[in-house]
């Protein structure tokens, strides 16, 4: 291929935790310009032929992580055909299965597009962030797709930012976005507030939530606050719980002490979600509706669980991932990570604006910002001006043993 893809690896000890949860164009001819990422059509570029099986979802484990490549010594060469782009992503450690992974989806992206003009070196951030930061500058990069954890983020900006070089990073915290910092990562409050807009335009004014303690708890809480007060509706209880059953079992007993309720927000993941259903319906209520967030799309075990059938959640929409999966299995040989989406569409995303990007100039970030937004494997979106993707969602609905897609997402914003 013509793009190129080196390894780099840099080194020292760092914390290393991973956080619990992870448009067509507004019409050309109205505002002059395609933001639209096409090539010869999306599904040309994303998928071969013979490759349009969809992939269960949750069919196979999460991949075991690969051996990170050998390091490249010295100095890159010098190059004034490529852009140089930097992947921050680990490499090795306990999260080297899904660096490696956004780091193959990445390589995917780079054949399937054949860009001309994309020279993409990985770092691996799991043996220091500042020193792979720090290399990632000084070998002449201009973007930085990753990291992965929001604080490796703060501490990657406080480097890229002095020497004007954006990131686009994999992260979900909005606290880290801005300033040249763009979030890639699907965040949570929006799929709350897409499934409560839901909820409310089928009749439902009354709501509950049973949220953990802690910070993603206190965030859906007040994104549950806001979306039900937005459309005149009433939130009656919101109880909190440790994620064990005994402190499950007793949220949900106070419940409905303030009355009854049409629906009730579960916003915890999977697993959380099969363990307290049960308790919602014994110990506060057997026909309120249980909402559900994006937490809820990567466990297949859902929809086996009889409490929860009838449950709505939001999420990005899984036909094209599913393609991408069987794509990426047949040449890696194992099943992605869920996440990895996010790698593949920052190359789709980079070589758009590549295309009118003089070789060593300045990485042109005002096209990042362009409402029309763009599309990928996860579906729509767009970068907000605070850096924070907003992303067009649909609603499904948890059956006997299966998912169905009860409103798409939009196709464009």
């Amino acid at each position: 291929m013509n793009a190129m893809t080196d390894k780099s690896h840099v080194g020292q000890d760092e914390k290393s935790f991973l956080q619990a949860s992870f448009a067509p164009p507004q019409n050309a001819a109205a505002n002059g310009r395609r933001s639209l990422l096409k090539y010869a059509g999306l599904a040309s570029v994303i998928f071969l032929a013979g490759c349009g099986t969809i992939m269960p979802r949750g069919t196979e484990p999460p991949p075991a992580p690969t051996p990170a490549p050998p390091p490249v010594t010295g100095d890159l060469p010098s190059d004034e055909n490529h852009h140089r782009i930097a992947l921050l992503v680990p490499l090795s450690g306990k999260n080297a299965g899904i660096g490696q992974s956004l780091a193959n989806a990445t390589t995917m992206a780079l054949l399937d597009t054949k860009a001309q003009n994309i020279r993409m070196t990985s770092y691996d951030t799991s043996k220091g962030i500042t020193a792979a930061a720090t290399k990632a500058i000084a070998d002449g990069n201009k973007l930085i797709i990753g990291p992965l954890l929001s604080d490796n983020v703060v501490a990657t900006a406080n480097i890229a930012r002095p020497a004007g070089v954006p990131i686009l990073s994999f992260s979900n915290d909005a606290g880290v976005a801005g300033n040249n910092v763009f979030l890639l990562g699907h965040i949570p409050a929006q799929s709350i507030e897409r499934v409560v807009t839901y909820a409310k335009s089928k009749g439902m004014k009354r709501f509950a939530a049973l949220v953990p303690n802690g910070v993603y708890g206190q965030r859906a809480s007040s994104t549950l606050l806001s979306s039900v007060k937005d459309g005149g509706g009433t939130v009656v209880s919101i109880q909190t719980f440790n994620r064990d059953s005994a402190s499950v079992e007793a949220a949900t007993k106070k419940l409905s002490q303030n009355g009854d309720f049409d629906a009730v927000l579960l916003a915890d993941n999977g697993t959380m979600a099969i363990q307290a259903a049960p308790y919602i319906r014994q110990n506060a209520s057997d026909t309120a509706k249980i909402l559900g967030t994006d937490l809820w799309n990567t466990s297949s075990e859902l929809a086996g669980a009889p409490a929860l059938r009838g449950a709505w959640f939001a999420s990005v929409s899984d036909g094209l991932y599913g393609q991408y999966a069987t794509k990426y299995r047949a040449r890696y040989g194992r099943a992605p990570f869920r996440l990895s989406s996010l790698g593949y569409d920052s190359v789709l995303l980079t070589v758009k604006v590549a295309q009118n990007w003089k070789v060593g100039t300045a990485f042109p970030i005002n096209q990042l910002t362009d409402p029309g937004g763009f599309i990928g494997l996860d579906g729509v979106f767009r970068f907000r001006r605070d850096g924070i993707s907003e992303r067009a969602l649909e609603v499904q609905e948890i059956k006997n043993g299966s998912f169905s897609v009860i409103d798409p997402a939009p196709k464009g914003f």
